[in-house]
């Protein structure tokens, strides 16, 4: 009996012969044409439809167009081999994108282009090269700069024109300065005429023009105790005793031979000492 030699050539799913018949390969397998659309075919984002074995499909991000399909959402011009931009779920050629979601630059009033750099503060944005100091006319760029009158000036132009200069170094302070007698001062300028040490946030005090801490001025002008020789401040309530040009703190006006306080009572003197009367009576 005759043989027939001929090797059958399916559909690898539907299983119909290919003779003759348009097909497709995927991974070594053939399928007929309606086979393949329907396992295998993406379906567009735009017309929904499946897009088939004949057409060309364009991805993006896992999703899929046929090339009539793969257009801008606003000006519907082709973006096939054009650049464009995603914006919520929307491809946007980079004209319409830049119209619709670019910055303005503050400055030169122009579209800032997507992917070009540009600087931003307090909700403005600026090109690069149109971020300049409005003293030096100089690109301000990653440097520190500081803002006034809705104009932003580079360190260097703000400290000449506005800063306030420092009594003492006559350098210009920027911040944290300090104001004695009506005139600025740099913190760290501002110290006691005695040991130097920064006054600003302590206490101090002033003879003639100069300032002083508490401890050198106590030093320096204090009347001293006549007791323990330590200086009287008389800052801060601190009481004392006068009597005949001498001074003492009151915890040191005390009975020479017995110690006791004669604050508020009668005293004797001998010499440079004070005595109570008791002790005082035998002189």
């Amino acid at each position: 009996p005759d043989t027939n030699m001929t090797e059958r050539f399916d559909c690898h799913y539907c299983n119909d012969s290919l003779f003759g018949k348009k097909y497709i390969l995927r991974e070594d397998s053939p399928y007929c044409v309606k086979c393949y659309e329907h396992l295998f075919s993406n379906t567009c984002e735009e017309c929904k439809k499946p897009i088939g074995a004949d057409c060309k499909d364009l991805s993006y991000k896992e999703r899929h167009w046929h090339e009539t399909c793969f257009h801008c959402f606003q000006c519907k011009n082709s973006l096939v081999d054009k650049p464009f931009a995603a914006k919520e779920e929307h491809l946007l050629c980079t004209d319409c994108y830049s119209n619709e979601y670019s910055s303005k630059c503050n400055e030169c009033k122009k579209t800032i282009m997507p992917g070009t750099r540009k600087m931003e503060y307090k909700g403005n944005s600026w090109h690069e090269t149109c971020f300049i100091c409005y003293r030096c006319q100089q690109p301000i760029g990653t440097k520190s700069f500081i803002p006034k009158d809705n104009q932003n000036f580079c360190v260097p132009c703000y400290e000449k024109q506005f800063a306030m200069q420092c009594v003492q170094c006559k350098k210009a302070i920027t911040t944290g300065g300090v104001t004695y007698r009506e005139q600025p001062w740099h913190k760290e300028c501002f110290v006691c005429t005695g040991c130097k040490k920064q006054l600003s946030g302590q206490r101090f005090t002033s003879r003639d023009e100069f300032a002083y801490c508490l401890s050198c001025f106590c030093n320096l002008y204090a009347k001293k105790c006549a007791g323990c020789t330590n200086p009287i401040s008389g800052l801060g309530g601190t009481k004392y005793i006068s009597f005949e040009e001498r001074q003492w703190h009151n915890d040191c006006f005390n009975c020479k031979k017995c110690s006791l306080s004669l604050v508020g009572r009668g005293f004797l003197t001998e010499r440079d000492d004070i005595l109570c009367p008791e002790c005082g009576k035998d002189i």
